[in-house]
């Protein structure tokens, strides 16, 4: 199976993994499955530090991308027409752009989203998938 990680869930990962639930580590050591990591989570990280909005304790924001690929993580591009139809995806209850683009990334690439985040269900009508 094909996944990708929600900013926190991705942190988490590194980080905390206490905060996972049990299945989602399941999910991400398995063997079988392909976790990834999405050039918007790196985008959204580096601007939260950039207003200090996300202390990373003693790391940068430009160390993450090989601490992704360390783990085993791939990074999943974005193609430029996943953002020039990103305007399809409704615009519900959630309005913070880097998780509704991660959602429209996670859909279009056929990629189940691993995230906490239980406003995202409002997207499963419109293909999102979601495990936790």
């Amino acid at each position: 199976m094909k996944y990708i990680l929600d900013t926190h869930a991705f942190l988490w990962a590194l980080f905390n993994p206490d905060k996972l639930s049990k299945a989602t580590i399941q999910t991400i050591i398995s063997q079988e499955n392909s976790i990834a990591v999405s050039v918007i989570t790196f985008w959204e990280i580096s601007l939260k530090y950039s207003i200090g909005k996300l202390d990373l304790s003693g790391i940068k924001p430009d160390d993450l991308p090989g601490f992704a690929n360390k783990t085993g993580f791939e990074i999943a591009q974005i193609s430029p027409d996943e953002v020039a139809t990103f305007y399809k995806l409704p615009r519900l209850g959630h309005r913070d752009a880097f998780d509704r683009l991660l959602i429209w990334q996670a859909i279009q690439q056929k990629r189940i989203l691993i995230s906490k985040d239980n406003s995202f269900n409002e997207y499963k009508d419109y293909g999102l998938q979601m495990h936790w």
